[in-house]
């Protein structure tokens, strides 16, 4: 059957404390667009999607003994999201600077050929963005980080 919300074959789901807060928080740091909110009847969230390029992320609060935000458990993560962007790099992570992310790490060349940099959301997500800046055979990968690398595309 077709989907109508137009979903990649896989997307995430973060849980916050306060996800209304988040969406804003995300849409004003990191450029994602919100596409779906479904409230309840005293205006708490029930499920959201935002999108960002063709993926998809779910926002949820900690509605379920197994779902928490990092700021409900010390800070703790036990996944990071990795985003790719096509351009703007250095300006996306001025974007998420000014609007409050914590910079884990600046922006650096990797030995693959991207461009990353690290952030904090409020509530303590750990974001990796990339952008692909110059095309690197595994030869070269492996010459420039030391480490053997099988399936190289």
């Amino acid at each position: 059957m077709d989907d109508p919300f137009r979903r990649t074959a896989f997307g995430a789901a973060l849980f916050y404390k306060d996800p209304l807060a988040a969406l804003d928080w995300l849409e004003r740091a990191f450029g994602f667009e919100r596409v779906m909110v479904i409230r309840d009847q005293q205006d708490q969230l029930v499920h959201s999607e935002m999108r960002f390029g063709d993926s998809y992320l779910m926002v949820g609060s900690e509605w379920a003994d197994f779902t928490a935000s990092p700021a409900s458990i010390g800070g703790k993560n036990t996944q990071t999201l990795h985003v790719h962007l096509r351009e703007g790099l250095d300006q996306h992570c001025e974007r998420a600077r000014a609007a409050g992310a914590v910079i884990l790490r600046e922006p650096q060349d990797e030995f693959y050929g991207d461009r990353t940099y690290t952030a904090r959301d409020a509530e303590g997500h750990v974001w990796t963005f990339g952008q692909t800046v110059r095309k690197v055979t595994r030869e070269e990968a492996e010459q420039a980080s030391g480490l053997k690398i099988d399936g190289w595309a």
